[in-house]
């Protein structure tokens, strides 16, 4: 570093005046702690009781649960014992905490007042609904039904707000400590950031399955579940789609708002400091830097938690549903492993992915010198021991809950699936990791496309994309049609002797993608840790050797974030089909007549079809016009502040990060709303116009068809869509990082130049309209199962 640039200002503002405690754990400080341990061992000792009520199945899962609650407080203290370095890091940290928590109490609190209005408009639906055979059988009446799926939704939007919240907290506890660990070793930089995603993995998969397991248990409790005239075991599932749709819809909301907050903030910062200004990109000079670095934290940490607590609860709740359906109509006389097995195989993977975590150590293998080590290796290395360990859990598991006296083989047949489903997740990670990693052909071709402009940069990166497409289909197509027929030939048939295992199969393979989903969480939190990391050693002007370890970790980061995105993109797609095959059940409930399949030649039906895709298509192009927009006001604040504050290039005035922070919180949060609007009030008014539209034509299924239809189309489109935008995006970035390694003329080349604006492209695809799109497609299938009884 130059002589004359020692005396560089090292003071970093707050954000806030006071820091931000979320109001529960704010009452939970002031009660003592006596009181405190006697009220938590009471919650204990009722949970436990009312799951021996229910099924030692379900002591089993709230043990493991609580176990692997333990083990994310041993991470926790681990990792927060860990040295946060010199005061200016610590000042930069506290300035991107604030910001962080400022911004998720704001967004959140949105997003739970839009919670309470839809809850509101739930309960008046369910009210006056029509109610399912087995309903009235059973004697669960309008408003019983009602308060049970109104409380599943917001027990969901809670405990989706809290997996957030949980993957926000660590991540900005964490990141300056990763920055320190940098200056001693990459390889304890390493363990601390990836320590720090497992405490949130753990958490967030935790509370998704001890929230449908309480739940459960509770309804089972409650409404007398095979006693003499109540509801049987096997309708009970039914009642949990309110807890996957309170999921599905916090998420969206999340992952839309920290989506846009952060790719703005990234490309205002991206377009004058690295472009028309030339420095660095976590320069302390550039005045959106703090902004940038807040949204790694509220877009890639708190949204990705909030997003795959939903993936988990959608595909848990719709494999019980279909486990419960394939039991009833087997005549199975005990039904409750068939339910319960998705419960247990997640919370295998509490276990599996704990083994994982641990398998990453702090000190690198005798004889290997630290610049040879690969961090991506390393993490590849860890995924490989959760990946044995998930085999082995998952065929204890289904020979433990799967086996029956009716088809004794059946157990392995769905062994198999799960085995499909643990291929198709492996072979989902390393085809996004092919087409998003430098050390690949495609991303090193892209930027070579760089070094003949601009212009080729962008069609390069979209072709790139587009070719991206086909490799993962393929696999999805493979994987539904094998787990189906593994299912459909297990020997399991109903009463008329037809074989009813398939849909089954194809449930037990996107319980078996999901096996490892613990420890692929946290490879995605890695990248933003990471990423936060580097930030801090350049804004606090670390030396050169520091800054080549965080870049090293960031550029890896990018490509655990990716292909964590194409596994969420699959399990999307699986448990897209599982869901839509719940809402026909659901649907031939309500309506007392069968229900089976979905004719297009009807013209209402293929124009539910043509909305579908077109709903894919105008939310894309919302979200990222979004970020246009925000980034725009962006671009013109840091123009400003260059233009009347010159001093800020020389170090004589300091930026005003605030500020930037504050345009980039309120656009992120007004621009939402429009493309979440659209994704809730769709389907809802599509099937409710046909409805009215079938009635008056004799059609009385027509609204159901075409929202069937809706479905259909707009799952297929919005994969097509997530896996394009996405891979392309991580392309775009990980390019411009090849390039910052020195190839192609290295920082500040006109390659370099081409590559930022491919990069700044990218941004809204990769991390705003790309995730919020597999979220959308889940939420589209959870909110029809939810309001079914509109369209008929």
């Amino acid at each position: 570093m130059d002589d004359d640039l020692e005396d560089r200002p090292k003071t970093f503002p707050s954000m806030r005046s006071k820091p931000y405690t979320p109001l529960v754990f704010q009452v939970l400080m002031r009660i003592n702690v006596r009181v405190l341990s006697v009220l938590l061992f009471l919650g204990l000792g009722v949970m436990f009781y009312i799951g021996a009520r229910t099924s030692p199945i379900i002591v089993f899962v709230f043990t493991i649960c609580l176990l692997s609650f333990l083990f994310s407080i041993y991470l926790t203290r681990w990792v927060l014992a860990k040295d946060e370095g010199p005061p200016e890091m610590v000042q930069i940290s506290d300035a991107i905490r604030d910001g962080a928590e400022g911004f998720f109490r704001t967004q959140y609190g949105t997003i739970s007042k839009m919670a309470v209005v839809l809850a509101l408009l739930i309960l008046i639906i369910y009210l006056f609904r029509h109610l399912t055979p087995q309903q009235e059988s059973s004697g669960v009446g309008r408003t019983t039904s009602a308060c049970i799926t109104v409380a599943a939704f917001l027990l969901g939007a809670v405990c989706s707000g809290v997996a957030g919240y949980v993957g926000m907290w660590v991540s900005v506890r964490a990141n300056v400590r990763v920055s320190s660990a940098a200056r001693r070793s990459a390889r304890e930089a390493l363990q601390i950031a990836v320590r720090a995603g497992g405490f949130s993995a753990m958490i967030v998969v935790g509370m998704a399955v001890i929230g449908v397991a309480i739940l459960y248990a509770t309804f089972y409790v409650w409404l007398g579940v095979g006693l003499p005239g109540s509801m049987k075991v096997t309708d009970l599932p039914l009642l949990l789609v309110g807890y996957g749709f309170g999921a599905s819809f916090v998420a969206l909301f999340a992952q839309l708002g920290g989506g846009i907050y952060t790719k703005a903030a990234d490309v205002g910062a991206d377009l004058v400091g690295k472009v028309e200004q030339g420095i660095p990109e976590d320069d302390p000079r550039n005045p959106a830097v703090i902004a940038d670095l807040v949204g790694d934290n509220v877009g890639d940490c708190a949204a990705r938690g909030a997003d795959l607590f939903e993936s988990i609860s959608a595909e848990i709740i719709s494999a019980m549903i279909l486990g419960g359906t394939m039991a009833e109509r087997c005549k199975l006389e005990d039904p409750s492993g068939f339910i319960l097995f998705p419960l247990v195989v997640h919370s295998f993977d509490l276990v599996v992915s704990s083994i994982g975590l641990l398998s990453i150590r702090g000190t690198r293998e005798p004889g290997l010198k630290a610049s040879s080590e690969d961090p991506m290796a390393i993490l590849q290395k860890g995924y490989s021991v959760t990946i044995f360990f998930a085999v082995i859990t998952f065929g204890a598991s289904t020979r433990w809950l799967l086996y029956t006296e009716k088809a004794p083989s059946a157990w392995l047949n769905f062994a198999l699936c799960g085995l499909v489903g643990i291929i198709t997740a492996y072979s989902f990670v390393w085809i996004t990791k092919y087409y998003t990693d430098y050390k690949h052909e495609p991303v090193r071709n892209l930027a070579m496309s760089s070094s003949t402009g601009h212009g080729t940069n962008i069609i390069a990166g979209v072709s790139l994309g587009l070719e991206s497409t086909g490799l993962p289909v393929l696999v999805i197509s493979v994987a539904i049609v094998s787990a189906f027929w593994l299912g459909q030939t297990s020997g399991l048939v109903d009463e008329s002797g037809n074989a009813t295992g398939g849909l089954f199969g194809t449930a037990v393979a996107t319980m078996g993608m999901l096996s490892t989903a613990a420890y692929v969480l946290t490879m995605d939190m890695f990248g933003p840790i990471a990423d936060n990391a580097g930030g801090i050693v350049e804004m606090s002007q670390q030396p050169e050797s520091v800054r080549e370890i965080t870049d090293l970790l960031d550029a890896v980061g990018n490509t655990t974030k990716a292909t964590t995105k194409g596994f969420a993109i699959g399990s999307a797609a699986l448990a897209s089909f599982l869901l839509f095959s719940a809402y026909m059940d659901e649907v031939s409930s309500f309506a007392r007549i069968p229900f089976n399949q979905v004719d297009i030649a009807i013209p209402e039906v293929f124009v539910g079809g043509l909305l579908g895709s077109m709903l894919i298509y105008v939310f894309s192009a919302w979200a990222c016009a979004a970020v246009g927009r925000t980034a725009q006001e962006v671009v013109t604040e840091v123009r400003r502040q260059f233009i009347e504050r010159p001093g800020i290039m020389d170090y004589k005035e300091k930026p005003d990060y605030a500020r930037c922070v504050a345009i980039v919180a309120s656009a992120s949060l007004r621009e939402m709303i429009k493309p979440g609007a659209l994704a809730i009030v769709s389907p809802i008014m599509i099937g409710f116009v046909f409805r009215v539209f079938g009635h008056l034509t004799g059609q009385p299924l027509l609204g159901p068809k075409v929202v069937a239809s809706m479905l259909m189309f707009a799952t297929v489109s919005g994969i097509l869509m997530a896996l394009f935008l996405n891979t392309a995006g991580g392309a775009w970035d990980n390019a411009k990082k090849f390039i910052e390694t020195g190839a192609l003329g290295g920082k500040g080349s006109d390659s370099h130049k081409a590559a930022i604006t491919g990069d700044t492209v990218g941004d809204p695809f990769k991390d705003t309209a790309g995730p919020s799109l597999h979220v959308l497609i889940k939420m589209l299938a959870t909110i029809t199962l939810v309001m079914a009884p509109v369209f008929l």
